[in-house]
Protein backbone atom coordinates (compact mmCIF):
# COMPACT_ATOMS: atom_id res chain seq x y z
CA UNK A 1 0.00 0.00 0.00
CA UNK A 2 1.52 3.35 -1.07
CA UNK A 3 2.09 5.66 2.26
CA UNK A 4 1.81 9.34 1.83
CA UNK A 5 3.12 11.91 4.39
CA UNK A 6 0.26 14.21 5.64
CA UNK A 7 0.85 17.68 6.40
CA UNK A 8 -0.25 21.55 7.27
CA UNK A 9 -0.82 24.53 5.48
CA UNK A 10 2.79 25.41 6.38
CA UNK A 11 3.93 22.35 4.69
CA UNK A 12 5.46 20.60 7.77
CA UNK A 13 4.73 16.65 8.20
CA UNK A 14 2.11 16.03 10.74
CA UNK A 15 1.89 11.95 10.15
CA UNK A 16 2.08 9.48 7.95
CA UNK A 17 -1.29 8.05 5.50
CA UNK A 18 -1.63 4.98 4.30
CA UNK A 19 -3.69 4.77 0.64
CA UNK A 20 -5.94 2.28 -0.84
CA UNK A 21 -4.44 0.28 -2.67
CA UNK A 22 -7.86 -0.18 -4.15
CA UNK A 23 -8.19 3.23 -5.27
CA UNK A 24 -4.28 4.82 -5.18
CA UNK A 25 -2.49 2.08 -6.15
CA UNK A 26 -3.64 0.25 -9.52
CA UNK A 27 -1.85 0.35 -12.71
CA UNK A 28 -3.38 3.08 -14.85
CA UNK A 29 -5.56 2.25 -17.55
CA UNK A 30 -4.57 5.17 -20.31
CA UNK A 31 -7.86 3.69 -22.65
CA UNK A 32 -9.54 4.94 -20.19
CA UNK A 33 -8.23 8.10 -18.81
CA UNK A 34 -7.91 8.72 -23.03
CA UNK A 35 -11.75 8.20 -23.04
CA UNK A 36 -12.84 10.20 -19.74
CA UNK A 37 -11.14 13.22 -20.94
CA UNK A 38 -12.78 13.20 -24.39
CA UNK A 39 -15.98 12.50 -22.04
CA UNK A 40 -15.34 15.34 -20.64
CA UNK A 41 -14.47 18.09 -23.25
CA UNK A 42 -16.88 17.08 -25.63
CA UNK A 43 -19.44 17.76 -22.62
CA UNK A 44 -18.34 21.39 -22.25
CA UNK A 45 -19.22 21.90 -25.98
CA UNK A 46 -22.42 23.82 -26.72
CA UNK A 47 -23.61 22.95 -29.59
CA UNK A 48 -25.59 25.89 -30.30
CA UNK A 49 -23.61 26.97 -33.49
CA UNK A 50 -26.19 27.19 -36.04
CA UNK A 51 -25.91 28.67 -40.36
CA UNK A 52 -28.43 28.78 -42.94
CA UNK A 53 -28.72 26.27 -45.37
CA UNK A 54 -30.03 27.24 -49.27
CA UNK A 55 -33.71 26.47 -48.31
CA UNK A 56 -33.97 28.33 -45.61
CA UNK A 57 -32.25 31.61 -46.49
CA UNK A 58 -34.98 34.45 -47.23
CA UNK A 59 -35.05 35.09 -51.30
CA UNK A 60 -34.10 33.34 -54.06
CA UNK A 61 -37.61 31.55 -55.39
CA UNK A 62 -37.22 33.23 -58.73
CA UNK A 63 -34.95 31.67 -61.38
CA UNK A 64 -32.26 34.53 -62.22
CA UNK A 65 -32.38 34.11 -66.01
CA UNK A 66 -33.50 31.23 -68.74
CA UNK A 67 -32.24 28.23 -68.85
CA UNK A 68 -30.70 28.75 -72.41
CA UNK A 69 -29.57 31.29 -74.77
CA UNK A 70 -27.90 34.03 -72.52
CA UNK A 71 -24.27 32.86 -72.62
CA UNK A 72 -24.70 32.46 -68.72
CA UNK A 73 -24.00 29.65 -66.91
CA UNK A 74 -27.88 27.89 -65.94
CA UNK A 75 -28.54 28.79 -62.37
CA UNK A 76 -32.17 28.16 -60.73
CA UNK A 77 -31.48 30.40 -57.30
CA UNK A 78 -29.42 33.14 -56.16
CA UNK A 79 -29.15 31.60 -52.75
CA UNK A 80 -27.42 28.77 -54.09
CA UNK A 81 -24.14 28.17 -51.83
CA UNK A 82 -21.84 29.95 -54.61
CA UNK A 83 -23.71 33.02 -54.60
CA UNK A 84 -23.28 36.16 -52.13
CA UNK A 85 -25.96 36.45 -49.45
CA UNK A 86 -26.32 32.21 -50.76
CA UNK A 87 -26.61 29.56 -47.94
CA UNK A 88 -24.20 27.07 -46.50
CA UNK A 89 -23.16 24.09 -47.77
CA UNK A 90 -23.64 21.22 -44.90
CA UNK A 91 -24.22 23.80 -42.19
CA UNK A 92 -23.75 23.50 -38.81
CA UNK A 93 -27.02 23.10 -37.12
CA UNK A 94 -27.60 22.37 -33.06
CA UNK A 95 -26.09 19.10 -31.71
CA UNK A 96 -25.07 17.38 -28.50
CA UNK A 97 -21.59 16.20 -28.12
CA UNK A 98 -22.54 14.41 -25.42
CA UNK A 99 -20.68 11.36 -25.34
CA UNK A 100 -21.68 7.99 -23.37
CA UNK A 101 -19.13 6.63 -20.08
CA UNK A 102 -20.45 4.35 -17.60
CA UNK A 103 -19.76 4.06 -13.98
CA UNK A 104 -17.42 1.68 -14.22
CA UNK A 105 -15.41 3.54 -16.54
CA UNK A 106 -15.65 6.66 -14.84
CA UNK A 107 -14.75 5.36 -11.37
CA UNK A 108 -11.86 3.89 -13.20
CA UNK A 109 -10.36 6.46 -15.14
CA UNK A 110 -10.55 8.58 -11.91
CA UNK A 111 -8.67 5.73 -9.71
CA UNK A 112 -6.22 5.18 -12.44
CA UNK A 113 -5.44 9.08 -12.65
CA UNK A 114 -5.01 9.30 -8.95
CA UNK A 115 -2.85 6.29 -9.29
CA UNK A 116 -1.14 7.80 -11.57
CA UNK A 117 -0.28 10.86 -9.64
CA UNK A 118 0.47 9.06 -6.59
CA UNK A 119 3.36 7.10 -8.64
CA UNK A 120 4.41 10.23 -9.60
CA UNK A 121 4.45 12.00 -6.26
CA UNK A 122 2.44 14.69 -7.68
CA UNK A 123 -0.34 13.77 -4.56
CA UNK A 124 -0.29 16.06 -1.42
CA UNK A 125 -1.97 14.84 1.49
CA UNK A 126 -2.83 18.05 3.60
CA UNK A 127 -4.39 17.62 7.24
CA UNK A 128 -7.27 20.27 7.11
CA UNK A 129 -7.83 23.47 5.59
CA UNK A 130 -7.81 26.05 7.67
CA UNK A 131 -9.68 28.85 5.50
CA UNK A 132 -11.79 31.36 8.08
CA UNK A 133 -12.16 34.25 5.75
CA UNK A 134 -11.87 35.17 2.25
CA UNK A 135 -7.81 35.89 1.93
CA UNK A 136 -6.39 34.50 -1.31
CA UNK A 137 -2.74 34.88 0.55
CA UNK A 138 -3.71 32.20 2.84
CA UNK A 139 -4.16 29.62 0.22
CA UNK A 140 -1.77 31.17 -1.96
CA UNK A 141 0.66 30.38 1.23
CA UNK A 142 -0.22 27.37 1.17
CA UNK A 143 0.40 25.90 -2.33
CA UNK A 144 4.08 27.54 -2.00
CA UNK A 145 4.39 25.66 1.40
CA UNK A 146 3.27 22.29 0.66
CA UNK A 147 5.49 22.52 -3.58
CA UNK A 148 2.24 22.30 -5.28
CA UNK A 149 2.91 22.92 -8.85
CA UNK A 150 1.36 25.78 -10.78
CA UNK A 151 -1.38 23.79 -12.39
CA UNK A 152 -3.17 22.43 -9.39
CA UNK A 153 -6.33 21.20 -7.80
CA UNK A 154 -7.45 20.79 -4.18
CA UNK A 155 -9.81 18.57 -3.07
CA UNK A 156 -11.84 19.04 -0.20
CA UNK A 157 -14.52 17.13 1.99
CA UNK A 158 -16.99 19.58 2.53
CA UNK A 159 -18.08 22.81 1.21
CA UNK A 160 -15.45 25.66 2.12
CA UNK A 161 -16.64 29.00 0.64
CA UNK A 162 -13.80 30.66 2.22
CA UNK A 163 -10.93 28.30 0.63
CA UNK A 164 -12.97 28.14 -2.57
CA UNK A 165 -13.39 31.64 -3.38
CA UNK A 166 -10.12 32.38 -2.50
CA UNK A 167 -8.62 30.01 -4.76
CA UNK A 168 -10.23 30.89 -7.40
CA UNK A 169 -8.03 34.59 -7.61
CA UNK A 170 -5.37 32.12 -8.34
CA UNK A 171 -4.57 30.95 -12.35
CA UNK A 172 -4.18 27.42 -12.81
CA UNK A 173 -5.78 26.48 -9.14
CA UNK A 174 -9.22 24.83 -9.23
CA UNK A 175 -11.04 23.18 -6.14
CA UNK A 176 -13.31 20.36 -6.21
CA UNK A 177 -15.13 17.99 -3.52
CA UNK A 178 -15.06 14.48 -3.11
CA UNK A 179 -18.06 13.94 -4.77
CA UNK A 180 -17.38 16.40 -8.04
CA UNK A 181 -13.90 15.12 -8.95
CA UNK A 182 -13.20 13.92 -12.66
CA UNK A 183 -10.74 12.52 -14.06
CA UNK A 184 -9.47 15.30 -16.32
CA UNK A 185 -9.19 17.98 -13.62
CA UNK A 186 -6.78 15.23 -12.19
CA UNK A 187 -4.67 14.27 -15.17
CA UNK A 188 -4.68 17.99 -16.16
CA UNK A 189 -3.32 19.23 -12.64
CA UNK A 190 0.55 19.30 -11.84
CA UNK A 191 -0.08 18.51 -8.18
CA UNK A 192 -3.20 17.55 -6.46
CA UNK A 193 -4.02 19.06 -2.72
CA UNK A 194 -6.39 16.54 -0.74
CA UNK A 195 -7.58 17.01 2.53
CA UNK A 196 -6.91 13.56 5.06
CA UNK A 197 -11.09 13.75 5.35
CA UNK A 198 -10.90 13.51 2.04
CA UNK A 199 -9.19 11.00 1.38
CA UNK A 200 -11.09 8.71 3.18
CA UNK A 201 -14.20 10.27 1.78
CA UNK A 202 -12.58 8.97 -1.87
CA UNK A 203 -11.53 5.56 -0.63
CA UNK A 204 -15.06 4.70 0.80
CA UNK A 205 -16.26 5.41 -2.51
CA UNK A 206 -14.09 3.97 -5.20
CA UNK A 207 -12.66 1.27 -2.91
Amino acid sequence: MPKVAVVDMAGLKVSDITLSDNVFGITPNAVVMHRAVVDYLAAQRQGTQSALTRSEVSGGGKKPWRQKGTGHARQGSTRAPQWTHGGVVFAPKPRDYTKSLNKKERALAIKSALSDKVADKALIVLDKMNATEYKTKVVADMLKAVGAGKKALIVLDENNSFAVRSANNIPGVKTAQTNTINAYDIINADSIIVTSAAVKAIEEVYA
